[in-house]
């Protein structure tokens, strides 16, 4: 999970926020090792999206999106939520319009994230 002064994590350890937007972190109950293969997973997947768009192959594109979803699901970013208290997720959503807010608002100046 990214977590700095640029892109503060939520005390639960649930999110991340840019530009004022909260972003679900990856499942924190990951082994390790398999974090990292996934993560490269994800990674790779990127890398073939970014050629596909270049080399204008629609299908191609298509896939690496399709490895993009897979990677980010099986990490916890995106599909049913990693945690199990049964909070609502709020991914995607501005931290202003959840729970987080008045959290969000008492932080330092947030700068570029």
């Amino acid at each position: 999970m990214p977590s700095s002064a640029t892109y503060p994590g939520t005390p639960d350890g649930r999110y991340f926020i840019v530009k004022g937007r909260l972003w679900r972190a990856s499942n924190p109950g990951l082994a390790p090792e398999l974090r990292q293969r996934l993560v490269d997973q994800l990674m790779t997947a990127r890398r073939q999206v970014g050629l596909a768009m270049k080399a204008g192959d629609v299908e191609a594109e298509r896939h690496a999106r399709a490895a993009v979803d897979a990677a980010k699901q099986a990490l916890g970013e995106r599909g049913p939520v990693w945690w199990t208290d049964g909070a609502p997720d709020y991914n995607r959503r501005m931290v202003g319009n959840t729970p987080y807010a008045a959290w969000y608002a008492a932080l330092p100046p947030h700068g570029a994230g």
